[in-house]
């Protein structure tokens, strides 16, 4: 039984990794296509003011939503899986609710705001007026992170990867056009737009759903407190991480210059984000499915197993090619300027191999609804960030900041591991060691190769290594999966189909 248990959700996790992976490299690819056509139309300057705005529209979004679109989610999923239909109605009109408030505090911030925002991002004339037009977004924002979190936690996946396929495409379609005609002026109305029609595309398959009710009831606001204190803990772990990424730039600038925290940046937006693409599905996905079975530890250990191995053996092989492609990857996607970069890539690569087993098991706090823990850990490990990039740039450069990282990573892989096998007596199987083991010793090799060979030896080396780790990973997805069965089913069917 278990062993069926563990088939169809190895399915389940290969199928939705595939859609919001895909999804997530769609969003990826088209994003590199509009931001061309924009500073075209824009300028430098257009681009930064672009830039300046969505950083401001998101930071308050961040700060005054209360981790609702992420708390939400784990009552909803456990309501779901008990399957009770009035409960979750109620719930969701809870959700709603704090949803609504929380978009009146953010764009009441964001508007009363506006002076003292003007003068502490612009140098030059004033813009109050345009922080103030701004508000609407934030509030936009908060709506639908709300709706996102029910359809997250009622298991909308199909709806959730429609409604970002054709945000993508909205995007797209309402900001060259805007640009074109109007230019700079322009911007803050396409930030607002853009907010305004993914709010509606989630709305309408979160009001199919579950129906918007305006009937009011007595104590909804207090029902709704235990899901913001565990809102308030992702929210402050948010502004950990913005104060880290701040200090760490700062400290770049100050004693490497703005091009190091060009360069900087470059490396880990091309690794520590695009690069962990994949593990997207986790939040969309796993994280509502571990939240309804966080109560039943053995049921908890397998789901957070099979994510760590279906991730790895995912992963694994694009990691190889990662290694081998990033000198490529540079010049294509930038300039020859950005090739100092290459190396931090490749360390910051390997520390990805790290995350593909840790996160899934940082999750587990969250799903316990165990707010303080996760602070906790995540503040140690921004504390850490600061430090191990500080003291890498100091040592070893630009390079040495890639290095810091990975040891950090490691470090946090241990601490966390210990901390959970105590605390939520998480258990890893003995599988999740090997195929880390093998997949991290071939993303190893893979490193030194690339440091003392060159010429068509690094090709073909990077030809063999990356077929090395496509074979194992595909020898243990044929065991573990029906995949192939349904695959061979399908093609005979099409086969017959066409003889007929």
């Amino acid at each position: 039984m278990v062993k069926n248990d563990d088939e169809q959700s190895y399915g389940h996790i290969l199928k939705y990794t595939g859609i919001f992976g895909g999804v997530q490299g769609l969003n990826i690819i088209i994003g590199l296509v509009r931001n061309k056509i924009v500073a075209s139309l824009l300028g430098p300057a257009g681009m930064g003011l672009t830039s300046l705005f969505n950083s401001v529209v998101n930071f308050i979004s961040q700060s005054t939503n209360l981790g609702i679109s992420f708390s939400a989610v784990r009552h909803v999923s456990e309501l779901f899986d008990n399957g009770d239909e009035e409960r979750i109605q109620h719930f969701v009109k809870v959700v709603r609710t704090w949803s609504l408030l929380t978009a009146l505090l953010g764009m009441l911030v964001c508007a009363v705001a506006g002076p003292l925002l003007s003068s502490s991002t612009f140098a030059w004339g004033d813009h109050t007026l345009h922080f103030v037009m701004l508000a609407p977004a934030v509030g936009l924002l908060a709506i639908t992170g709300g709706e996102t979190a029910i359809l997250k936690g009622a298991r909308q996946l199909k709806s959730l990867a429609v409604i970002q396929l054709i945000s993508i495409f909205v995007a797209l379609v309402i900001s060259v056009p805007i640009y074109y005609f109007f230019g700079q002026a322009g911007i803050v109305p396409v930030i607002v737009l853009m907010a305004l029609s993914t709010m509606l595309l989630t709305v309408r398959h979160s009001f199919r759903l579950y129906p918007l009710k305006l009937t009011g009831e007595k104590g909804i606001l207090g029902e709704g407190m235990e899901m913001v204190r565990l809102g308030i803990a992702f929210v402050l772990t948010g502004v950990m991480a913005t104060g880290a990424d701040m200090l760490v730039r700062s400290y770049l600038n100050v004693v490497g210059e703005l091009d190091v925290v060009g360069l900087y940046n470059v490396g880990y937006t091309m690794t520590m984000v695009y690069g962990g693409m994949v593990f997207v599905a986790m939040e969309t996905d796993y994280f509502p499915r571990l939240s309804g079975v966080c109560k039943d530890v053995a049921a908890s250990n397998r789901m957070v197993n099979n994510q760590i191995e279906v991730s790895l053996l995912i992963i694994g092989p694009m990691l190889v090619a990662m290694l081998f492609a990033v000198p490529v990857m540079i010049p294509l996607l930038f300039t020859s300027e950005f090739m100092p970069v290459v190396d931090m890539m490749r360390y910051t690569t390997l520390a990805l191999y790290l995350r593909a087993m840790k996160l899934p098991v940082s999750y587990i706090a969250l799903a316990r609804g165990d707010g303080k823990a996760y602070l906790l850990l995540e503040g140690l490990y921004y504390v850490g960030m600061v430090a191990v990039v500080v003291e890498g740039y100091r040592l070893g450069g630009i390079t040495g900041t890639g290095i810091g990282l990975l040891a950090l990573s490691a470090a946090e892989f241990v601490l966390l591991y210990v901390f959970t096998y105590f605390r939520y007596h998480y258990r890893p199987r003995t599988s999740v060691f090997v195929y880390g083991g093998i997949h991290i010793l071939l993303g190893i090799v893979s490193l030194l190769l690339t440091n003392i060979i060159d010429g068509w030896t690094y090709w073909a080396s990077g030809v063999v290594m990356g077929l090395l780790a496509l074979s194992f990973s595909l020898y243990v997805l044929h065991s573990k999966t029906a995949l192939w069965a349904k695959l061979k089913e399908k093609t005979i069917a099409k086969i017959g189909r066409r003889k007929n």
